[in-house]
């Protein structure tokens, strides 16, 4: 392994058998150059943005049904049941 200030090359190889490895130091900012039989093929980065950042995860009621949601805003107090009615054509 070949390394430059927080770049470094690797083989697919040692890409494959040490992922777990590469992908830690990956997000702790470090970027590589995946090779294949010598030859730079691939370049492997941080991502510049958490594309998950603002997410919440909400579990789901299970105890409740489509006609117990709230209405939905914007809809003319519709409730959800009655919005996929209508989408699924059954008004």
């Amino acid at each position: 392994m070949s390394t430059t200030t927080g770049h470094r090359t690797i083989s697919h190889r040692e890409l494959r058998n040490n992922s777990g490895e590469i992908l830690r130091a990956v997000a702790a900012g470090e970027s590589f150059t995946i090779t294949n039989n010598g030859q730079p093929v691939a370049e492997l980065v941080p991502t510049a943005v958490d594309p998950f950042g603002g997410l919440t995860v909400q579990r789901a009621d299970r105890t409740k049904n489509f006609r117990d949601l709230d209405p939905v805003e914007g809809l003319s107090g519709e409730t959800a049941a009655e919005s996929l009615d209508y989408l699924r054509g059954d008004r």
